[in-house]
């Protein structure tokens, strides 16, 4: 139909003023823009329009209805049609036009509605990268896309946990299939499960499937969908796909036997012939397409740029993917064939009611032995027909056309069955066993259809679309009003159009497909009789129903889109649909399985259900009558038709309506006319109808102020409420106040209000240009007219001077003029010459005397200088010996003092040392002689015993009488002993009690201590447990230990006196020192006396200088008294004014000058003498300085040494202190030996004999606790001869338990010892802790020594020899302990109580540590186990904190520093060029640790990249809204409207993540990265990673957000930019290459601000843009977006300029980043600058099972 010209009720007549712009209808364009030249004033009937070309138009109007107005320029190119401020046909129109043509974007929004108009080319935006970019994303926020509709469908689907549907329509060739497609891979791609099944990719692979059965080539479209289908996507409880189900609907069989010109069939009958030639197709006996009649009458079986055989093998490849086997699709592949040569059997006709097939007709025969059939049978019915009335059976022959349809009849039905039975066995590979949470429905289903001949299919294509405008209208209008009641805006009844009328005429009882039914049960039914029952029902009856004035075959309907005429012709036989009985029951009877399986009397369901998918409709759908005797194809279609919309009513529906923008399928070509038609079709001007009678435009509280503020005063600003703003500046800027509403959080406004505030924006901002413009131009103007008013001045002046000259000149005043010139020139040259000869001789004497002055000074001076020179040499050579032997003294007398420090107190030590040991020797050798002794004893005991054996058995009969006498009298005794054993007992524990109490006294001090340091006092006593373990299995060996000590005493002495000898020489040097100390004062008073020198020198310079200035001043003066001026002007008889004018060319100064200039060369001569002076004391001030500075400096060492000294007599003294409570502790325990001896007197002999050992061993354990107090080692000493002596002691009580077990009393003597044991014991441990504490302190007290010896050797380049070492490095541990290592020191250890105050990576020291203690072993099992255990230790933590980015930056270090000690002392030469000579030491002897290293090295890249991983899901969701939609430059962006998708982020969300909050991330990552000691160049290229992230994040958001394609957001990209590269600037990380990963961003920030208009415009974008590849420059230029109405877009040649410059450009044909690269990561080796000696377990780690060796 023609354009029509919509009225525009709500258009107000005060705009159609001059400048704007209206739409008019054009019978080429259908709307044309036109600009009003003249006021419209209400009742005129003209319009005065100027079009685009220029003409003049006087357009006749109805003042009810103008024409509409078009939206300003900024509002064009809008994501969302609704966001426009006049909704009307030509705007949207526009608006698609203006995005698809000059902007290249194919989606828009309208509404809820996505339009997709099909671009006919291949682009860049459905990439994997792009379906991450809008996963997670609101729908307003991306710019419009299929995905973005599909990640809206899961989101709800997810939040609300209700079924989606997405419904995608549109005709033929506007990419429906391709939409559906995709919105499928979406799915399948963000919902990914992590089952080994894979059923996404099986649900995907059901695509190209259908489509090569279901798809065909159509003169519209390459790949039509000849069939509806609806895809549902199950989901379970984790919203992953767990199956899927798909319905099929309408099927368009014809094309199985009829192709119209340029058309092909379906496209698996193609791809077999194509793919003929393969082994495995021979037995189908196919060939080329061209042979086939059904596959060659369209004339052309080939498409462009498709390879069927490849599809072929594509269609092959997901039948197996699907489980469908080899067996299946060569059954398949059979009947295709089959169907093929049913095509090509030939029918000859025999006479005109008879017709026959040849039995030898090679197809018939072909078909026969594919299907297993009777060929004889087939050749007979396929040219008769079996009419069976109630009398008898009739076999009547047909027609050779009646024969053809029954051929082509049979064809279609074995191919529907086909077509039924492959949807059947998809569906069937798609179950799924578990329980269906939600699904996700996806309809592709066929557009409103309309052509020149239009018949059933259309038909039933129209119904269906009648039906789901009348669902979509309805939600529609619920969506309206919920919005309304959500925002409390008044609800007011919208009229929409409502479609039910034409579903009754369709459906209704008595309606066209009852009818239609009606005539199809009639046996002599016809197309004409049933098109008489249409006349006879529904013509004039309904108005919807017409019929056509020039047919009587055809019908008219109504339709929501448009009149469709359609032909009655064939109705009829595709509803019935119909194959001969004959023939059914000859395939019925196969062999062919699944050919006789398609017929038999039980088919198989067409449409298919999940057996667990419930739905529960919406709203309530009336159903057709149910009549059991109705199976055509109409009653089957209306079935399933209903069934789908009970489907779509029980979800919430998403909406794609596709476009078709030409019928030449040319890429980005516009057809406006084809366009609206689509439009109108499709609802999208439906759904702008139903907006634009409400308030369509609407816009939050935010959004309005920040985009109309320029439009509100001061006083209105200064208000706190935005949202009372906002309402005083509308009711001041609109007087009608229905014309707006004001909702809770939006304001909504009536069609072209949002114009009209955009036009007194727009007339705000143009007023205020204009009085910018005003007042420059003012100003240039005023300095325009300021410069050439001084240049007339300057021109009038040289002229009127020129005219003066002129007329005061004449030959008697020329004459004069000259005489007195000549008169005055001879006057002034004798004057001249006489005041110079004056001068002359004044000078030269000046001169002689001053040089003779000079030379006799000059004389002078080369003396003394002579003198002073050879004096200077001397006493400076002098000078610098004596102070090179002062500050040599000075440093040895402090290198002396230091060593005599060190040498004291080593000599100290080892004197104690040797103390210990001699004691300890004479312990050993007094128990060696006791033990010769007692062996001694025994061996005369034995000889006694061999004696007495004798006597014994001589004596034997002699005692056997006596035996029973002495049994009385041993138990007598035993009873008195028992009598004595009690009061021993009561005795006993009188003493115990008093002792107790006088021990309970002298503990009381030491259980404070012990309280303090609990946990360290435990793990000191499990060491001590260990050792004593240990101990017992060295028993054994003590006498050979004795001989050992005995070579150890000997050799002691020896050391002994050697120390003594050099205690003797550092003696010497300390007093060599002292004397040399004493030199120090006179380095003071040397200093002092250089600095009076200086001071003379100083004053003495100053004195000279004075009376130079006195000599000079008295010359100037007597030269000028002696020329009497006034003489001269007597003599001469000259004015002052002559002698002015003599002055005026400085002749009387010249004189004067020349004395000056001998003044300045004296004074210069003085001033060099007076440089060289001060040169001379400057170098002596800086000798003074570096002296004082070299004494503090010593001076500070002296007091820091004597500070250090002080100190450790200040620890030593506090120890002797608590050294004195041991003699009383010692007096206590004697005073117990007493009490114990008396009481062991009284038992037997024994007894006594045990009762002595273990005095012996008491005895040595007091004598141990006199010589605590001093350092480790002697502690460490003494705890083995504790531990000895109590093992002793232990064998002594088991001896005594053994021989005295009738004794009791000795159990209380022994619990009395432990009582005594357990004390001494806990003094040692409070011992031992004060001994860590010393040891603390003295190794504190030698970092500082170490660091002054530093100082003294970069002074004085003197080596210090290095302090002893204690330990190798290395700890000590039990195989057994293993496991306790790694559960304390790796998976129970918290990284944030490690990093403080410690070295980074301990933990890893520690291990590699315990890895030398296996390897000093040679223990190979050991070492395997442990580094197993490290290992598999270090998975397990990883693995249970996989999202903890401390616990990922903790072990990262931890594991490289872990693989760099096993480098740094593995032996090998690349490592150990790096160590110091003690770490060389270190390095492993017996075992090659390469593997392990190379599987730390893939556990630390495996950590990396989780570490990577944990970060950037930590920091991606600031990037976009810190990066892009903070305004970091406040003030410089603008809104626009969004329309019905509104963006989810707003200004003024306090919550929302700013650029503050990246740069906090980032801090935190980086401080996190340092504070766990993780390597620089991995802490670097961290930083690059995320720095990648970050532009390539923000570009691809950038890339897919047109709003966001501005100037004004160019520059905020680019501060933001500025921002990061401050940070990485502020960390010291410029060269870590982060700053070049966001090159890319910065040339897109760069380019949306550069300007875009010239050639030479966009060659600079060639240019510059060089890590921009083509598609994303042409992109960002597609999408620029200006803000307001003064930015110019980027015109569509300039695009295409650009593009050719790029052409010879190799990038990527990718338009996004890929956002999960990662850079190669790189470990390197940094050796550990730690000793191994000096690591220190902490306490916090529990390892006290570990020694330190």
């Amino acid at each position: 139909p023609p354009p029509r010209r919509l009225p525009s009720p709500m258009a107000l007549a005060e705009l159609y003023t001059q400048y704007n712009r209206v739409w008019i209808p054009n019978p080429e364009e259908v709307w044309q823009s036109a600009e009003i030249t003249t006021n419209y004033k209400p009742g005129d009937c003209v319009l005065h329009l100027q079009l685009e070309d220029g003409v003049e138009l006087h357009f006749p109007v109805d003042p009810g209805a103008l024409p509409p107005l078009r939206n300003p320029d900024i509002l064009v190119g809008e994501n969302d049609l609704t966001a426009l401020s006049y909704l009307h046909e030509p705007a949207v129109l526009h608006n698609l036009k203006v995005r698809f043509v000059e902007s290249k974007l194919i989606y828009t929004y309208s509404g809820i509605i996505l339009v997709a108009i099909n671009p006919y080319k291949q682009l860049p935006i459905y990439g994997d990268a792009i379906i991450h970019a809008y996963s997670g994303q609101n729908m307003g926020d991306m710019d419009p896309h299929i995905f973005a509709v599909a990640e809206e469908a899961y989101k709800q689907m997810a939040r609300n946990n209700r079924n989606q549907s997405i419904i995608v329509s549109g005709e033929s060739g506007a990419g429906k299939t391709v939409s559906a497609r995709y919105a499928m891979r979406y799915f399948a791609t963000v919902s990914r499960s992590s089952s080994n099944a894979q059923v996404e990719d099986r649900v995907l692979a059901s695509n190209p499937i259908t489509e090569a059965v279901g798809n065909a080539k159509t003169t519209r479209n390459d790949n039509s969908s000849r069939f509806g289908k609806y895809t549902e996507i199950s989901f379970d409880k984790r919203y992953q796909i767990i199956g899927a189900n798909m319905r099929t609907y309408l099927l368009e069989k014809s094309r199985v036997v009829f192709q119209s010109e340029n058309e092909r069939n379906y496209h698996i009958f193609y791809q077999l012939c194509a793919s003929a030639h393969r082994p495995e197709f021979k037995h189908l006996k196919l060939g080329s397409a061209e042979e086939f009649h059904y596959t060659n009458m369209g004339g052309n079986t080939m498409i462009d740029g498709v390879n069927d055989e490849d599809y072929m093998r594509e269609t092959q490849r997901t039948f197996t993917l699907l489980g469908l086997k080899e067996d299946f699709q060569m059954d398949v592949f059979r009947i295709l064939a089959a169907i093929l040569h049913l095509g090509n059997v030939e029918i000859a006709a025999v006479s005109d009611e008879r017709s026959s097939v040849s039995l030898d007709d090679k197809h018939l025969n072909i078909f026969c032995e594919l299907l297993d059939l009777e060929g004889d049978e087939i050749a007979r019915w396929l040219c008769h027909r079996k009419i069976i009335t109630t009398s008898e059976t009739v076999v009547k022959p047909m027609t050779k056309h009646q024969a053809l349809n029954a051929r082509d009849a049979l064809a279609k039905k074995i191919y529907s069955h086909l077509f039924d039975f492959i949807v059947e066995r998809i569906n069937k590979a798609l179950q799924f066993s578990g329980k269906q949470h939600t699904f996700i429905g996806v309809l592709d289903i066929y557009g409103f259809e309309t052509f020149d001949v239009n018949s059933f299919e259309q038909f039933c294509i129209n119904y269906a679309n009648e039906k789901l405008q009348q669902q979509f209208n309805l939600h529609v209008f619920k969506l309206e009003q919920e919005e309304y009641m959500k925002e409390n805006i008044p609800w007011t009844l919208i009229d929409f159009y409502d479609n039910q009328a034409v579903i009754d005429l369709i459906e209704a009882k008595m309606g066209i497909l009852d009818l239609l039914d009606e005539e199809c049960m009639l046996p002599q039914g016809t197309d004409e009789n049933w098109l008489q029952k249409l006349y006879n029902n529904l013509l004039n009856k309904n108005p919807l129903f017409e019929k056509p004035r020039m047919s009587n075959t055809s019908f008219i309907i109504q339709h929501f889109a448009d009149k469709v005429e359609y032909k009655s012709e064939g109705f009829l036989e595709k509803n019935r649909d119909t194959v001969y009985e004959v023939l059914i029951e000859i395939l019925k009877n196969s062999k062919f399985q699944l050919c006789a399986n398609f017929f038999q009397d039980n088919p198989v369901l067409l449409f298919p259900f999940s057996p667990s998918i419930k739905v529960k409709p919406a709203k309530t759908v009336i159903k057709p009558p149910n009549k059991q005797f109705r199976t055509t194809v109409g009653n089957k279609f209306s079935s399933s038709l209903y069934l789908l919309m009970e489907t779509l009513n029980a979800t919430t529906p998403h909406y794609v309506r596709c476009i078709k923008p030409n019928d030449q399928k040319l890429p980005f070509e516009f057809d406006s006319k084809r366009v609206v038609q689509q439009l109108r079709a499709c609802g999208v001007l439906e759904t702008i109808r139903i907006s634009s009678q409400s308030y369509p435009s609407r816009w939050t509280y935010i959004e309005f102020y920040s985009r109309y503020s320029i439009l509100m005063s001061q006083h209105e600003l200064s208000l706190n409420d935005k949202k009372q703003i906002c309402k005083i500046v509308l009711q001041r800027l609109i007087q009608d106040p229905s014309q707006y509403q004001f909702g809770r959080t939006k304001i909504f406004f009536r069609a072209g209000q949002v114009a009209y505030l955009e036009k007194l924006r727009s007339d705000k901002l143009r007023q205020a240009c204009i009085v910018i413009q005003k007042n420059l131009r003012g100003w240039l103007q005023r300095k325009k007219f300021l410069h050439i008013r001084q240049a007339a001045i300057t021109i009038q002046q040289y002229f009127r001077g020129q005219r003066t000259v002129r007329q005061a000149i004449t030959a008697r005043s020329l004459k004069e003029a000259w005489a007195a010139i000549v008169i005055q020139k001879h006057c002034r040259g004798y004057l001249v010459r006489r005041l110079c000869q004056l001068i002359r001789v004044a000078t030269l004497t000046i001169q002689a005397f001053t040089r003779g002055f000079l030379a006799r000074r000059k004389y002078r001076k080369m003396l003394e200088e002579h003198k002073a020179v050879i004096l200077q040499k001397h006493a400076r050579a002098w000078l610098a010996r004596r102070r090179f032997q002062s500050i040599r003294r000075f440093v040895l007398n402090i290198q002396l003092s230091y060593r005599v420090q060190q040498l004291q107190k080593k000599l100290e030590d080892q004197n104690k040392e040797n103390h210990t040991l001699l004691e300890k020797l004479t312990t050993l050798a007094s128990n060696h002689s006791n033990d010769v002794e007692i062996i001694q004893k025994l061996h005369v005991d034995v000889e006694k015993l061999a004696a007495q054996k004798k006597i014994a058995e001589e004596k034997e009969k002699r005692n056997r009488d006596d035996y029973q006498q002495r049994i009385a009298e041993l138990e007598s005794q035993n009873s008195e002993l028992q009598k004595q054993k009690e009061e021993l007992e009561r005795k006993l524990r009188e003493t115990t009690e008093e002792m107790k109490d006088k021990m309970d006294g002298l503990t009381k001090q030491l259980f404070t201590d012990v309280q303090k340091e609990e946990r360290q006092r435990i793990m000191l006593e499990k060491n001590f447990h260990n050792q004593k373990q240990d101990y017992e299995i060295k028993i054994d060996s003590l006498k050979a230990e004795i001989k050992t000590l005995k070579e150890e005493n000997d050799r002691f002495q020896n050391h002994l006196q050697e120390e003594l000898q050099i205690r003797a020489g550092l003696k010497m040097d300390v007093a060599a020192l002292t004397n040399q100390a004493k030199t120090i004062p006179e380095l003071r008073k040397e200093i002092e006396l250089i600095q009076t020198q200086k001071m003379d020198v100083e004053k003495q310079l100053q004195s000279q200088k004075r009376e130079m200035r006195e000599k000079m001043s008295d010359v100037t003066r007597q030269i000028l008294d002696s020329y009497d001026f006034a003489d001269v002007r007597s003599r001469y008889r000259l004015s002052t004014e002559d002698l002015e004018h003599l002055n005026e060319d400085g002749e009387l100064w010249f004189a004067y000058e020349g004395l000056k200039k001998a003044t300045r060369v004296l004074e210069n001569h003085f001033q060099s003498q007076k440089e060289n002076y001060e040169r001379e004391i400057d170098g002596l001030n800086s000798k003074v300085e570096h002296l004082s500075q070299e004494i503090s400096h010593l001076q500070k060492l002296f007091r820091e040494e004597n500070d250090i000294n002080d100190s450790i007599r200040l620890q030593v003294a506090r120890l002797t202190s608590e050294n004195m409570m041991i003699p009383d502790l010692k007096q206590q325990i004697a005073e117990l030996q007493k009490h114990k001896m008396d009481l062991e007197n009284r038992l037997q002999e024994e007894a006594a004999k045990n009762k002595d050992k273990m005095e012996e061993m008491a005895d040595r354990l007091h004598h141990r606790l006199d010589e605590e107090g001093t350092r480790r080692k002697v502690l460490q000493v003494q705890n083995e001869i504790y531990t000895k002596e109590k093992e002793k002691l232990v064998f002594a009580e088991e001896d005594f338990q053994m021989t005295n077990d009738r004794v009791e009393k000795q159990q209380e003597t022994k619990s009395k010892l432990r009582q005594d044991e357990a004390y001494l014991i806990m003094e040692n441990t409070d011992l031992e802790e004060e001994l860590d504490k010393k040891d603390r302190l003295i190794k504190k007290l030698q970092d500082q020594i170490r660091t002054l010896r530093k100082s003294i050797e970069k002074d004085n380049d003197v080596p210090v020899s290095t302090l002893q070492k204690e330990y190798i490095g290395m700890l000590q541990y039990r195989k057994e302990d293993e496991a306790k290592i790694i559960q304390n020191l790796i998976l129970d250890l918290k990284p944030r109580g490690v990093v403080v105050n410690m070295i980074p990576g301990l933990p890893a020291h520690i291990l590699f540590m315990c890895v030398r203690y296996a390897d000093h072993l040679n223990e190979d099992d050991m070492l395997k186990s442990f580094m197993n255990m490290a290992i598999n230790g270090i998975k397990q933590v990883i693995k249970e904190h996989v999202e903890d980015f401390e616990m990922m930056s903790f072990w990262l270090s931890n594991t490289c520093h872990f693989l760099n000690c096993l480098k740094q002392y593995s032996g090998e030469e690349e490592f150990m060029k790096y160590n110091s000579p003690q770490q060389n030491k270190n390095n492993l002897q017996h075992f090659d640790l390469s593997e392990y290293r190379q599987v730390l090295s893939d556990l630390a890249i495996r950590i990396y990249h989780q570490f990577i991983i944990v970060m950037e899901n930590n920091i991606q969701p600031m990037i976009v809204p810190g990066m892009l939609e903070y305004e970091s430059l406040q003030g410089i962006s603008g809104l626009k409207p969004t329309g019905f998708r509104k963006r989810s982020s707003s200004i003024d969300d306090t919550d929302a993540y700013t650029m503050t909050s990246i740069l906090q991330q980032l801090s935190y990552f980086y401080t996190t990265m340092c504070q766990n000691g993780l390597d620089s160049e991995l802490l670097k290229q961290a930083v690059k990673q995320l720095f990648y992230l970050i532009g390539a994040v923000t570009l691809n958001s950038l890339f897919l957000r047109k709003d966001m394609c501005s100037c004004r957001k160019g520059m905020q990209i680019r501060c933001n930019i500025s921002y990061l590269e401050e940070w990485l600037k502020e960390k010291n990380l410029q060269n870590c290459s982060a700053k070049e990963t966001l090159e890319p961003l910065s040339q897109a920030a760069w380019l949306l601000q550069v300007k875009k208009i010239t050639d030479d415009d966009a060659k600079e974008i060639s240019e510059r843009c060089t890590c921009l590849s083509a598609v994303q420059i042409v992109k960002i230029l597609n999408s620029y977006t200006p803000i307001d109405d003064f930015e110019k877009r980027v015109t569509p040649s300039f695009v295409r300029k650009v593009q050719a410059m790029l052409n010879n450009r190799e990038n990527s044909p990718q338009l996004m980043l890929d956002t999960k690269y990662l850079f190669q990561v790189t470990f390197p080796f940094t050796p550990s600058p730690h000793p191994l000696e000096m690591i220190q377990i902490p306490s916090s780690f529990k390892l006290g099972f570990l020694t330190r060796i």
